[in-house]
């Protein structure tokens, strides 16, 4: 029974050999550095940059919301440095899915990838329906009226909508055609629409500076006495105003802002499953994720500065404050630049939600995963077709029928999970025993198995990091003392798998108290002994493995880009997205639940038989070791032996 478990615990755990031997993809490779920026930031910075700053400024935060901003923007770089540094290192379509899959085992994968799926099919219909409320705005409520009248749906539960979304089905095919045709076509049309809004945005920005006014970062309570006496005091509260001055809602608005705005830098993941279709992914992937997420920044940061030095922050639109901010300031005819400007931001931000889905599907059925007839690929356009399709009709279906408000919070879940396990996978890499050199295109997996040096899919191994491999005690017993003095300035078996347990106990541990810090905040704040206590014990618990991982060795391996501050950036990040999960409510986590068991039957039922790692499964003499064990990297310049002797 024993030996059983141990076995279906392999099976779940076993990790993909990452396979770079130099091979052509069977994708076209023909993404520019500009294009993939283009799609980060066409993707990311949706129409939520003309509607979230006013929501934010006029209800959590007021002219703070630049600080909002800037948080919400550094917590977004800690995981895009991790993604960076990943699309340097892993050459492949896949994103977090294939990231999680050649680190931490297959079990991750799927669940990432699945939840991945999750994401993006709600995005695309979430974003499909918004895009067809705005036109339905700018010709004043005619189509919905049209819809409401002639094809109402009145079912009880508010889970179908109140009438059929025929303009968002219509848009979601059309961009699926865009995306089976072919993705230069579709990265041509991303960069036009990319660069209008971009050409909106730097409208608005320069507006607000040239007709705004820094009195109204300063706001005090006889101005806001002055306009309730000229508006009558209509709808107004104190709670609106706040204290005055520029942060009116104090340090915990603006951090309740930064969590809120952290969701506008959403997106930028969608770079990292490029690999195959990028001319240069190890430079270009890097690039630009960072690219994309500084001139997202810059982007929101500038909007809500003009917005806020436009108009005092409490007469706020919050559906629609660009265009009542320019009516404030007697410029009315820019709403319709503004309406231009957010249609081109939503069709790019749903193209961006578009082009990554099916080539994660792709990535999972190749594997063996998930049905591989969804890996098909069209050999004329280069595109997984039939995955392209089937996402996109199952994406039209929910924006055609669907009421998406309950849903769009599943969408956090699903991000905020690969943002962490690419974290952790960061993390776990740079201590293990291996060298992954991103400049050379033949690489050979090596083990240390039971004592012994084992090479597959071999190039010659005279390389300067095999000498330090032979100089590596191959089997080391653990003592409590290599916790803080390792025996070697090299990763070692025994070092990766200390940062292995370690990392896990730290993500429990994190868990544990994200979930206080989400539901006792208010106890902790107010000096409650139990809970004080609680959080105390759990963070020195955190402190105590943080200085563990960190005292382990690091591998040397030369990447075109790393992630700095080894362990501290990676985990920081892992805190600040279990924290936001942890901000979601019941009944989000409950439709998680639904959705996950949908997946384990489809991964149960039929994944873990047909995945081609157990197809590759032989019973060679290495292969129980090979399966349980992290791979080891190595690269050299010319082909040689396929093993390695001890």
């Amino acid at each position: 029974m024993a030996n059983k478990l141990s076995e279906f615990g392999k099976m779940l755990l076993r990790r993909r050999a990452l396979d770079c031997s130099g091979e052509e993809t069977r994708f076209a490779r023909c993404l520019s550095t500009l294009d993939l920026i283009a799609l980060g930031v066409g993707s990311t910075l949706g129409a939520g940059v003309y509607v979230l700053a006013g929501e934010v400024a006029r209800e959590k935060a007021g002219p703070a919301i630049v600080l909002c901003f800037l948080i919400a923007a550094l917590s977004s770089m800690l995981a895009g440095l991790c993604y960076a540094e990943f699309g340097a290192r892993v050459p492949k379509t896949g994103s977090a899915y294939l990231y999680s899959y050649v680190t931490v085992g297959e079990i991750w994968a799927f669940i990432t990838g699945w939840n991945l799926i999750l994401s993006y099919v709600i995005g695309t219909a979430s974003v499909a329906r918004a895009w067809s409320s705005t036109f339905d705005n700018l010709v004043e409520q005619k189509i919905s009226g049209f819809f409401r009248s002639f094809m109402a749906m009145k079912v009880p539960g508010n889970v179908l909508a109140e009438y059929p979304d025929l303009f968002a089905l219509i848009l979601i095919l059309l961009l699926t055609g865009l995306l089976a045709f072919g993705v230069s076509e579709s990265a041509l049309v991303n960069k036009i629409f990319t660069g209008i809004n971009l050409v909106v945005l730097g409208f608005v920005i320069i507006s607000g500076f040239v007709k705004g006014d820094t009195a109204n970062w300063n706001l005090t309570i006889e101005d806001y006495n002055k306009y309730l006496n000229s508006s009558n005091g209509t709808n107004m509260t104190d709670s609106q105003f706040g204290a005055g001055g520029f942060a009116p809602f104090g340090l915990s608005g603006v951090l309740s802002g930064a969590a809120t705005c952290f969701y506008a830098f959403v997106g930028f993941d969608c770079i990292a499953t490029t690999s195959e279709e990028a001319k240069n992914p190890m430079r270009s992937i890097p690039i630009g994720i960072v690219a994309s997420l500084l001139i997202c920044f810059f982007a929101y940061f500038g909007v809500s500065a003009a917005l806020t030095m436009m108009m005092p922050y409490y007469q706020l639109n919050t559906q629609s404050p660009l265009p009542e901010a320019f009516t404030h300031v007697d410029w009315s005819p820019a709403r319709y630049i503004v309406a231009v400007g957010s249609l081109c931001a939503l069709s790019t931000s749903l193209l961006g939600s578009m082009f990554p889905m099916p080539r994660v599907i792709y990535a999972m059925a190749e594997d063996g995963l998930l049905f591989r007839a969804l890996s098909r690929m069209n050999p004329r356009t280069k595109t997984p077709l039939l995955a392209t399709i089937a996402s996109g009709i199952v994406a039209a279906l929910m924006a055609f029928l669907f009421d998406l408000g309950a849903l769009v919070d599943l969408m956090s879940i699903g991000t905020l999970l690969a943002y962490s396990l690419v974290a952790i996978c960061v993390l776990i890499l740079r201590y293990q025993p291996g060298n992954l050199n991103s400049s050379s295109q033949t690489e050979k997996l090596v083990e240390l198995v039971e004592g012994e040096k084992v090479a597959v899919a071999g190039a010659d191994s005279g390389d300067e990091y095999d000498v330090e491999v032979e100089k590596r005690p191959l089997k080391e017993a653990f003592t409590a003392k290599l916790l803080l003095f390792p025996s070697a300035k090299v990763p070692t078996q025994t070092s990766g798998t200390i940062v292995y347990g370690m990392t896990a106990i730290t993500s429990v541990i994190m868990t544990v108290l994200c979930v206080i810090l989400a539901n006792c905040l208010d106890l902790l704040l107010d000096g409650h002994a139990g809970v004080v206590t609680s959080c105390a014990i759990l963070a020195l618990l955190c402190a105590a493995c943080f200085i563990i991982i960190w005292r382990q060795p690091e591998s040397k391996e030369a990447l075109t880009f790393k992630v700095p501050l080894l362990p501290w950036l990676p985990l920081f990040s892992v805190f600040v997205n279990i924290y936001l999960m942890m901000q979601l409510d019941l009944a989000t986590w409950c439709r998680f639940a639904v959705w996950m068991v949908v997946g384990f039957i489809i991964y149960f039922f039929y994944g873990i038989q047909n995945s081609s790692e157990a197809i590759r499964s032989s019973p060679r003499r290495y292969e129980p070791a090979l399966q349980s064990k992290s791979p080891i990297y190595t690269c050299a310049a010319s082909d040689g032996e396929d093993g390695a002797s001890p």
